[in-house]
């Protein structure tokens, strides 16, 4: 697996969930950091809408979105999966990457647009002014960053409800240390598809910028020391906790995880059905259907109801559903103990799917 390119950044959420990834895999590959010129002439031309990650193939074909990465990879008869095999552990892996992929952006985007920004704006200008001064790259950074700083009202992230997302970021650090004493990865001695998703907000947000990964480093030194290792491409060895178990330190996380986040998926899926109800047949979803009511670390806000945590919420529906009866009893007992009951009767409808690198309906 070599002559792979990676257009991706540092300084990006979803690049360090692929990045993980590759290194994990052994994939060899070349990162490069797009440019607004590589921008223009690469990613543009191939995917039709400026983001990253993005993989190139030696076969020149394009790969974008951290799970279709992960999926290129992946294989039935595949000995080095990062998927568990067993049925619960793979629902609660999905559940992890909802919670990750959707859900840990408010932490990640609060610290970096509160306590990070004039940080951040350098690093971003390395990339968009590489030979100029420091100066000249703070400005192109900030001309950058000013795009994303934007985002973060729709986020959920204002004023009032920061404290709350400091409470919430400040009981994960507490909840996944402790989990951390006992083991080293989220399902077990070896890392998986649930750490590479983890490591999504951990690594560029909360690890790397300045603020917080010296917070990080300082109050949550386990969960610094466990950024590295995933970051880093280790936890090929080990093993998953047997008998298809879910750790019992992991249920804190998981529960404050969808205490918080499913009210947001229930009222996301209500809009996004009225929206369906008059759009054409495969049409492409917007990003967003609405705003949603949401509770954070005991304070109130309202936050954009983005479809495409519905794609990632159906991943894990999907894999409910087709459990053998045995298996859904568990699964059942599980939910219960997270507060995840409602999601036994939760549907997509229509179903979703990736099309042209967009998201749409099947």
């Amino acid at each position: 697996m070599t002559g792979y390119t990676m257009y991706g950044s540092e300084m990006s959420y979803f690049s360090g969930k692929a990045r993980a990834y590759l290194r994990w895999k052994g994939v060899e590959f070349t990162e490069i950091a797009p440019s607004p010129e590589l921008m223009k002439t690469e990613i543009l031309p191939h995917i039709g809408w400026p983001v990253i990650p993005v993989l190139k193939t030696p076969e020149a074909e394009y790969v974008q979105d951290t799970a279709d990465i992960i999926a290129h990879f992946e294989g039935a008869s595949d000995a080095n999966s990062a998927m568990p095999d067993s049925p619960l552990q793979k629902f609660v892996t999905y559940l992890l990457q909802l919670f990750a992929d959707e859900w840990m952006t408010l932490p990640a985007m609060h610290y970096r647009w509160n306590h990070n920004e004039e940080w951040i704006y350098g690093e971003f200008g390395k990339n968009a002014a590489p030979d100029g001064t420091p100066e000249e790259q703070y400005e192109a950074g900030k001309a950058v960053g000013s795009r994303f700083k934007g985002f973060v009202p729709m986020l959920g992230i204002t004023p009032e409800t920061a404290p709350g997302i400091e409470k919430a970021y400040e009981q994960f650090l507490a909840d996944f240390s402790a989990h951390l004493e006992k083991l080293p990865y989220l399902l077990g001695t070896r890392a998986s598809y649930a750490d590479f998703a983890m490591i999504g907000p951990l690594y560029a947000h909360q690890y790397r910028d300045k603020f917080t990964g010296e917070h990080m480093k300082r109050t949550a030194p386990n969960v610094a020391d466990y950024v590295e290792r995933v970051i880093a491409g280790k936890g090929r060895d080990g093993e998953l906790i047997p008998l298809d178990d879910v750790p019992a330190t992991l249920m804190p996380i998981l529960r404050v995880a969808l205490a918080e986040h499913l009210p947001v998926l229930i009222n996301t899926i209500e809009q996004f059905k009225d929206w369906a109800r008059t759009a054409e047949p495969h049409a492409e979803v917007p990003r967003g259907v609405g705003m949603s009511p949401f509770t954070t670390g005991g304070h109130e806000g309202v936050i954009a109801s983005r479809t495409f945590s519905l794609l990632r919420l159906q991943d894990a529906l999907d894999t409910y559903q087709i459990m053998m009866p045995s298996d859904k009893r568990r699964a059942d007992a599980f939910l219960k103990a997270v507060g995840g009951e409602a999601m036994k009767t939760m549907r997509i409808e229509p179903r979703l799917t990736r099309r042209n690198y967009k998201l749409a309906l099947i």
